[in-house]
């Protein structure tokens, strides 16, 4: 988890061209240093117990376990870490805390926007209210056009630069990765058929389409105009777990 605030320390956009080599760079590097550990493993406890059967043997490379990775959506442990949900770009940038101070409501901003935000000569107390009606920063005047990029949400990143990443993950992940394509809420169906072909056509094992609205009451929504609960609601969590 945290990837994509990784890719925003580091001033690389999510989706891009940038971010993709990223991920294969670090997840080549996770998948290669578990390998070593597991031949270690095995040298000192023995292979696992399919061994023999398994393509390793033919391979000739000893192996503790018959499998070493996955990336799990972790949105309650993103929560609990303070940073974004598995391989997920941030989903919305300003929530909403509700029942505090005696029934207050207060607007609360992703820290790391505000803080870069701030770096760039931002208004925050321009920006915010206009990015919690609106529900993303590019419909939002007065903000550098890089810090719009290296801020894009889930919606606003094409499904092509989504599978992108997770393609990048997934060739040096064992078992699955979780990852949600987020789509709007106009999307027709040829379009969530063209995502998981072209899932299937990028090896992975795994994909979630989400278009947004489909169900009556979805658990994250975008803008201040929708309805509140009577709940602390926290926007860098997966959108199976939290509502803006």
């Amino acid at each position: 988890m945290g990837f994509a605030e990784l890719l925003i320390r580091l001033g690389i956009p999510y989706g891009s061209a940038a971010s993709v080599a990223l991920a294969e760079e670090l997840m080549a590097f996770v998948a290669a240093e578990s390998r070593r550990a597991s031949r270690e493993l095995a040298a000192e406890r023995g292979v696992f117990p399919a061994f023999d059967q398994s393509a390793f043997a033919a391979a000739g490379e000893p192996r503790r376990n018959a499998t070493l990775n996955s990336i799990a959506p972790t949105g309650t442990l993103a929560i609990l870490a303070g940073t974004s949900p598995g391989i997920e770009p941030l989903f919305g940038l300003v929530y909403r805390r509700e029942g505090v101070l005696n029934g207050e409501r207060l607007l609360e901003v992703n820290p790391l926007f505000a803080r870069l935000a701030a770096e760039c000569g931002v208004d925050l107390e321009q920006v915010v209210p206009a990015l919690a009606a609106r529900g993303r920063l590019a419909e939002v005047p007065g903000v550098p056009e890089p810090l719009r990029a290296l801020f894009r949400t889930a919606l606003e990143i094409p499904p092509e630069e989504h599978l992108a990443v997770q393609a990048a993950f997934q060739r040096h992940v064992d078992n699955a990765v979780s990852k949600t394509v987020n789509l709007p809420h106009d999307a027709p169906p040829e379009r969530v058929a063209s995502i998981y072909r072209a899932a299937w056509e990028a090896g992975v094992k795994g994909i979630t389409v989400y278009r947004y609205g489909s169900r009556d009451r979805q658990v994250m929504q975008l803008g201040a105009g929708e309805p509140l609960e009577a709940r602390e609601h926290f926007a860098r969590c997966d959108p199976h777990d939290c509502r803006l």
